[in-house]
């Protein structure tokens, strides 16, 4: 299994092992950075897969410790041997178990931010013919908005933060479960891919406890019209962008 993975550099202090089965996008880059990771937070991704959001998070020598967890053996096996390449097993903790049974792992209010870049694709939609871990990450077949919001209130103390992101054909969906189980949506903003085109991923922030007042937040554009970057975008990434788009 080693020998099928390669390094993605994220900084000088960090790197991530990436597999066929277990990459990321930038989905889930933008999504670290909305976030919003503070030093004091006790923080929790959920559907990790390789790990790409804490790995991004830690990049901030400030950031003492995060968590992890993610259904898949595979996938926790891969976060494991990155936590090891990296030499941060004091500042990483990741779980391999099943957010619908959330309470079997973690105590009720254990956290102060929960994320998760969740699987878009109903069951029955999109291409199935994939390999069980793409199945399993790209459609709703271990995991529904409902599961992720759910899991997310019982582990989130009050005025804890949960950050997603989605299709925007799903926001509705999305705000009606979160104030289902009292995670009041503040904070939402939409990412296109350039300038005049739809948008294609929306991030959401959801606080518990909190009173009603949504914040809707400029959009995010991912690239000029010349296809490079905008400036934002290499503000988000960091370091990673390095080298990649100068």
């Amino acid at each position: 299994m080693i020998n099928m993975y390669k390094f993605e550099r994220l900084s000088d202090d960090i790197k991530i092992a990436v597999s066929e089965n277990h990459t990321f996008g930038t989905d889930a880059v933008i999504l670290s950075h909305f976030a919003k990771i503070k030093p004091r937070d006790k923080a929790l991704d959920m559907g990790t897969g390789c790990g790409i959001i804490p790995f991004l998070w830690l990049r901030n020598e400030k950031i003492n410790h995060v968590s992890c967890l993610d259904i898949q053996k595979n996938a926790y096996e891969q976060v494991c041997f990155s936590i090891k390449e990296n030499g941060i097993e004091n500042r990483i903790t990741p779980y391999n178990c099943d957010l619908r049974e959330i309470d079997k792992v973690f105590k009720a209010e254990a956290f102060s931010l929960v994320t998760m870049n969740p699987p878009y694709k109903p069951v029955g939609t999109g291409i199935e013919s994939l390999g069980e871990s793409a199945r399993i990450a790209r459609h709703e077949i271990c995991c529904n908005i409902e599961d992720a919001v759910k899991s997310a209130s019982y582990l989130l103390k009050y005025s804890g933060r949960f950050c997603m992101c989605h299709r925007p054909e799903r926001l509705v969906d999305a705000i009606e479960i979160m104030r289902k189980y009292k995670l009041e949506p503040k904070r939402l903003r939409f990412v296109q891919d350039k300038n005049g085109e739809q948008p294609f991923l929306f991030l959401i922030q959801g606080q518990k406890g909190a009173k009603p007042f949504l914040r809707v937040e400029p959009q995010l554009i991912i690239k000029k019209e010349n296809g490079k970057f905008t400036d934002e975008m290499l503000e988000i990434y960091g370091s990673y962008a390095d080298g990649i788009d100068k």
